[in-house]
């Protein structure tokens, strides 16, 4: 099934209440360990719940040493709880809402979560409006101040303060994005898709589906705001920029370009906050003509390995990363179901877990170490619409600085 993703969003995106119950326990498990390898380690599964089979967050084990996958736990938290992000300590669990109407507003919402140090489990914050329809993804900030939401079908970003104990206050920034793109179902007006901060922490950088660009912000802390920068990147018409990722050490941006199958590399000025393209590669293997749309993208933790992933063609691309930061595509292999979306490296880097949103499924991959290839293991699990995968990052991760 190949529709437009703006269609598919409109069919599901009806729910408009949002209401919050406590987490369903079950084995209680470390959440993480903080030295590495680990041996023990739990995630979080981001859903679609507009079937009624979700049951909204999922709380999952996972055996370090095997890669089996064992659910513990689970928590409604309202229609559509499909993005999520961590804040930097490891101690909050932020969720978009993605909705149209939330609280009889065009606008979806986002909530935080408290994790238990011990158990993972989630406990309700607060929530806010997202200001936009449809968030479909947030991020915090490295410093950990505040949460960065884009609103698919609002077409804008927003920024929304953390307090220190983690709760979040309303939206205080929100920019609607202006622009178009020549396919007339996509990109007939704007469609924010993502927002991250960049490694400095001085700006946030924002993919645009509708607009095909990539927008700059610089973060204002002091006035708790994204101010524009005139330093965005055009991409090719009708590439449609979703998703995006920065190389640890040098100063490039690579952009998952979900409209044409492609991944563009950006150069990124952060003396003056300018983007301007390198190249661009295919995500798909040659000769293969079929419809696809890539979604997500990262580097792996611990080998210059860069992945995406490929809804239609139902794979992940795998590319091998040159010290310029070059790419070749070294792999593309199947995701064993149906319409991948987001996928995560787990702390070790050592697995790749693939969120399978049509088959219900996350499959667990082995990544070689000297290769960065992937491999197909039998470790699977059932999760109604997986969307989103994430897991605590270990302080050796997050003190170093590094985006992977």
């Amino acid at each position: 099934m190949t529709k437009p993703r703006h269609q598919s969003r409109r069919e599901f995106l009806l729910a408009s209440a949002v209401g919050f119950a406590g987490l369903t326990r079950g084995k209680q498990r470390p959440a993480w360990r903080e030295e590495s390898p680990v041996e023990d380690e739990l995630f979080y599964v981001g859903t679609y719940t507009e079937d009624g089979k979700s049951k909204g967050i999922y709380v999952v084990h996972m055996d370090s040493s095997s890669g089996q996958l064992e659910i513990v736990g689970s928590v409604d938290a309202g229609a559509n709880p499909s993005y999520l992000a961590l804040h930097p300590n490891n101690r909050v669990l932020y969720a978009v809402n993605e909705v149209d109407k939330y609280n009889g507003k065009a606008s979806g919402a986002v909530t935080a979560f408290a994790i238990a140090p011990e158990t993972g489990s989630l406990t309700k914050l607060n929530t806010h409006p997202s200001e936009g329809a449809a968030p479909c993804y947030v991020s915090v900030d490295r410093s950990g101040r505040v949460v960065l939401v884009a609103n698919y079908n609002g077409g804008s970003v927003a920024l929304l303060p953390i307090q220190t104990n983690g709760l979040l206050t309303p939206p205080t920034s929100v920019i609607h994005h202006i622009g178009s793109g020549p396919d007339k179902d996509r990109q007939s007006e704007t469609h924010a898709h993502c927002i991250l901060a960049d490694p400095s922490n001085r700006y946030a950088l924002a993919a645009d589906l509708g607009a095909d660009r990539v927008f700059v912000y610089r973060l204002d802390f002091s006035r708790m705001s994204l101010e524009p920068v005139k330093g965005e990147a055009v991409m090719k018409p009708g590439a449609g920029p979703r998703h995006i990722v920065f190389h640890s050490t040098l100063p490039l941006v690579y952009v998952a370009n979900e409209l044409d199958s492609t991944v563009t590399t950006l150069r990124f000025d952060d003396a003056r906050g300018t983007l301007a393209p390198v190249d661009t590669h295919s995500t798909l293997p040659s000769g293969w003509t079929g419809k696809n749309y890539p979604a997500d993208i990262h580097f792996s933790p611990t080998f210059p390995g860069l992945y995406v992933s490929n809804r239609g063609h139902n794979s992940i691309a795998f590319f091998s990363v040159s010290r310029t930061g070059g790419l070749a595509l070294e792999q593309t292999i199947s995701t064993e179901g149906d319409w991948p979306r987001n996928f995560a490296f787990d702390a070790s880097g050592r697995w790749l877990l693939v969120a399978n949103q049509r088959s219900n499924s996350i499959v667990v991959f082995a990544r070689d170490e000297n290769s960065g290839r992937l491999t197909l293991t039998s470790q699977r699990l059932e999760v109604p619409s997986p969307v989103c995968i994430r897991f605590p990052r270990p302080n050796w991760i997050v003190n170093s600085g590094s985006d992977k």
